[in-house]
């Protein structure tokens, strides 16, 4: 079993709304083989609280205007790790300090990567992530 396709736009334009706010090593992770209660994460980080609020403003607006709300939002309020549940996407947006603390990647290790055009590093969608 591998995500469903709308699970898969979700977290494609969740990701592209992270890199449009300049959130660093978005990654998309397809952990529908792991976890039965929602089939991808989206994980962001950003290097302060105000850019974690700005990335997670920003995906909430994005995927508002397609039709999604989240049935869930955590962490807000402190700002270093924020979870918004779309039911078939969690996005979770940290930190740069929390991240590499928890390390999410390497908890969910065995789950592919859902390969996002133009995302890297905080790079803009469809920008040339070779260029200098």
């Amino acid at each position: 079993m591998t995500a469903t396709a709308e699970a898969r736009d979700i977290a494609t334009a969740a990701a592209h709304a992270a890199v449009d706010k300049k959130a660093t090593d978005v990654v998309v992770l397809d952990v529908s083989e792991q976890l039965v209660i929602t089939d991808a994460f989206v994980i962001a980080s950003a290097p302060n609280e105000r850019q974690v609020g700005a990335i997670v403003d920003n995906v909430e607006e994005k995927l508002r205007i397609a039709g999604h709300k989240p049935v869930r939002r955590e962490g807000a309020r402190e700002g270093r790790w924020v979870l918004l549940d779309y039911v078939d996407v969690v996005v979770h947006v940290q930190h740069d300090e929390e991240r590499s603390f928890y390390g999410l990647e390497r908890l969910w290790k065995d789950c592919p990567r859902i390969e996002v055009e133009g995302l890297g590093n905080g790079q803009e969608p469809g920008a040339d992530p070779d260029a200098p």
